[in-house]
């Protein structure tokens, strides 16, 4: 058994097949899905999908290349939204990308606290969206965590060791998507071979960034399989037991997400 901890199944990459795509990925072995939030105003959407798909959950949050749009939305607003619905597993994914100079650093740093927060208060975990930004994401996770702990996931990490081992330092969870498998990886592989097996998950971030096998593809949660296979053979283990590994902390992560 397999959890694809990070996929977008409300985009519009997915409307022809979901039903087929969910249905692979369950005879994939991939049982549970967590469908990711990136505007708080879209939630109904994602809640849609989690009401079709009794395997399918979800999060609620903004993406920080959406920063501005929903600047409105405080850390109170997305406790409330949290707790309407048991399908709601999650708050983000907020963070802080640099790479791509569509928000000013001010909006993103002042929505992704407001998330900080509202996981704070929930006690569900913060899905982080970090790109180029490792010493500002290192500076607030160290003072926010200082204020009092909240679990978080370093989502699709891409990142370098400092930002990987101040996660783990903190108590949140590390999460390797399809990148993981690329050829011109290894300082990731070799990133995620420090890390200890117990704060290990596996993603997609569908349809974006399918895993070696099926590269130059649309992505979607069967392909997990193949980032748990070379996560696996990083840490000298068998696929049996990384998927075991990652379920068990999948579940201990997204604590409110049952076992089906």
């Amino acid at each position: 058994m397999l959890i694809d901890t990070h996929c977008h199944l409300d985009f519009a990459d997915f409307d022809s097949e979901r039903d087929e795509l969910i249905e692979r990925a369950h005879e994939a072995g991939v049982r549970q899905m967590v469908t990711i939030s990136t505007r708080v105003r879209k939630l109904d959407s994602l809640l849609a999908i989690t009401d079709k798909y009794p395997s399918v959950f979800c999060s609620v949050g903004t993406h920080p290349n959406n920063a501005s749009e929903e600047l409105d939305i405080q850390a109170e607003n997305l406790i409330r939204l949290a707790n309407l619905h048991d399908k709601i597993v999650a708050i983000g994914e907020a963070g802080l990308d640099y790479f791509y100079d569509t928000q000013t650093p001010a909006d993103q740093k002042t929505g992704f606290i407001r998330h900080i927060e509202a996981a704070r208060e929930t006690g569900l975990p913060l899905v982080i969206h970090s790109r180029s930004a490792d010493e500002d994401m290192i500076e607030i996770l160290t003072a926010e965590s200082g204020k009092g702990a909240f679990p978080f996931i370093l989502h699709c990490f891409s990142a370098g060791p400092d930002l990987a081992r101040a996660g783990i330092e903190l108590g949140g969870y590390v999460s390797f998507s399809g990148i993981l498998t690329f050829p011109k990886s290894e300082e990731i592989r070799a990133i995620a071979k420090t890390l200890p097996t117990d704060r290990l998950l596996v993603e997609t971030d569908a349809p974006y960034l399918a895993p070696k096998r099926w590269r130059g593809k649309r992505n979607e949660p069967s392909y997990v399989v193949n980032t748990a296979e070379v996560l696996a053979d990083v840490h000298g283990l068998t696929y049996e037991k990384m998927a075991a590994i990652t379920t068990e902390n999948a579940f201990r992560c997204f604590s409110k997400m049952p076992r089906l």
